[in-house]
């Protein structure tokens, strides 16, 4: 069964010719066979291009750590020839004239692309369901969500229907889902991956908060993905020439964040911090409680940026046909007041509050460059739910996602694997966060807190 093995160790077998692309791909796409019509991970399935490309690899070298491996895509992200629904009716009859530049690199690495992954309308959820492709549900237990908005992403891997892939996150959103469905994601720094391509169009001001980010079973794996997507292009207008760097964790302390100040978050969620800070004990890497100075208003801050911003242009889209709306694409737009308009006066402020909010928490990172935290305050949540009671008293749907949001805000790097287990059997995610440009300290810590924690269980 290759597809149930993590994507390192299928492309180790693929170089050492153990393997063959063609076996692999037709391993995943039985598995897509028997488990997507219940879960509903993908809105198109690549099938025959993919079994072109198989053949392609299997006939070449391999000369890339991807090479032969099948990888997924969210529909958010351009394929040329293929439409980019992004979840909403109102882009029926799109077709992508090129590829995004997280396509073209996965192609240019002999990747096998199997299919477009599904998202909330205008990627604006925490639940993945949309009037095109209707609702992904999670591996573990489908009566609760995947998450969103790269929930059809997150569920593909976590089913064994995909090796990898890559998603997008402005507020959590391909580190929420990763949490909800046991597997590992990256939510780079603007501009350290290219988002060329995407939609919406990730660019000011929006990409202050959003970044495309790889996804996968576990951090090595991350690791792969993150290394041949890397690289300066000319069309992100963040796009940063960074090289990859060897990571140094020597002398690295971590700041361990319980919940968001006084958000509380449920005790589940505590448990898997707890474990996670005792490997970090094992590893014997310091870890001491941590609580920045002056985040208070970030969750606002990005609501602001994420939400308020925006929501005259989504009003526009949904006014042409009200009927093609979908819930997921108006749930949070319905909660913005229309008056007053914002003025240029607010953005500015706005803008400067968030510059001075960053500057201030990385004079604090100095001293721990890494933050140890949950990456929300509860568990996959049952479709639709927007409640849940915690020790302390009850949190809603903004305060649980209190400790994704601020790290979008400020364009820090996060990162999020599976380290624990509910006790009705849901994954628990931990959520590491660096300073800018330091993915490669991210990557290797949740390497070694993976070796430690050992191999993770599957739902399938």
């Amino acid at each position: 069964m290759p597809h149930r093995l993590t994507l390192a160790e299928m492309s180790r077998l693929i170089h050492a010719r153990k393997l063959s692309p063609v076996d692999l791909l037709d391993a995943h796409l039985r598995q897509i066979e028997k488990l997507n019509p219940t879960v509903n991970a993908f809105v198109e399935i690549f099938g025959e291009k993919a079994r072109e490309q198989a053949k392609q690899a299997q006939e070449s070298t391999p000369n890339h750590p991807l090479h032969g491996i099948p990888l997924t895509i969210k529909d958010s992200l351009d394929v040329e020839g293929y439409p980019t629904l992004c979840g909403s009716r109102y882009r029926l009859g799109h077709r992508a004239a090129q590829d995004s530049t997280a396509a073209k690199k996965f192609k240019q690495a002999g990747t096998i692309l199997l299919g477009k992954t599904n998202c909330p309308e205008f990627l604006a959820n925490y639940e993945t369901d949309n009037r095109i492709t209707g609702r992904t549900n999670n591996p573990w237990n489908l009566e609760r969500t995947a998450g969103g908005s790269s929930g059809g992403e997150s569920a593909a891997i976590a089913a064994r229907c995909s090796a990898g892939g890559i998603g997008s996150d402005g507020g959590g959103s391909v580190r929420i889902p990763a949490h909800f469905t046991g597997i590992a994601a990256l939510k780079p720094t603007p501009g350290r991956l290219s988002a060329a391509g995407h939609y919406p169009a990730i660019n000011h001001p929006g990409g202050l908060l959003g970044v495309v980010g790889p996804m996968a079973r576990t951090a090595e794996d991350l690791r792969i993905l993150f290394e041949a997507l890397a690289g300066y292009d000319i069309d992100d207008p963040f796009s940063a020439p960074v090289p990859i760097r060897p990571p140094n964790l020597t002398g690295l302390k971590v700041g361990i964040m319980e919940q968001f100040y006084e958000v509380p978050v449920q005790d589940s969620m505590k448990k898997a911090l707890r474990k996670a800070a005792a490997a970090l004990e094992e590893l014997k890497i310091p870890a001491d409680p941590f609580m920045p100075k002056g985040l208070e208003r970030a969750p606002n801050l990005w609501w602001f940026f994420f939400g308020e911003l925006p929501a005259p242009f989504t009003r526009q889209v949904i006014a042409t046909n009200p009927d093609d709306a979908h819930w997921t694409g108006t749930e949070f737009v319905n909660s913005i007041p229309i008056d007053p308009p914002i003025t240029g006066k607010k953005v500015v402020e706005n803008l400067a509050a968030r510059d001075a909010m960053r500057a201030s928490l990385m004079h604090q990172m100095e001293d721990y460059p890494v933050l140890l935290l949950p990456p929300c305050g509860v568990p996959a949540f049952r479709h639709r739910e927007r409640r849940w009671e915690t020790s302390t008293k009850p949190i809603g749907l903004f305060q649980a996602m209190m400790p994704v949001t601020p790290f979008n805000l400020l364009g820090l790097p996060g990162l999020v694997i599976p380290f624990d287990m509910t006790d009705d059997g849901l994954p628990i995610g931990i959520q590491l966060i660096a300073r800018p440009y330091e993915e490669e300290l991210l990557l290797e810590l949740a390497i070694q807190l993976e070796h430690v924690r050992g191999r993770f269980a599957s739902p399938v």
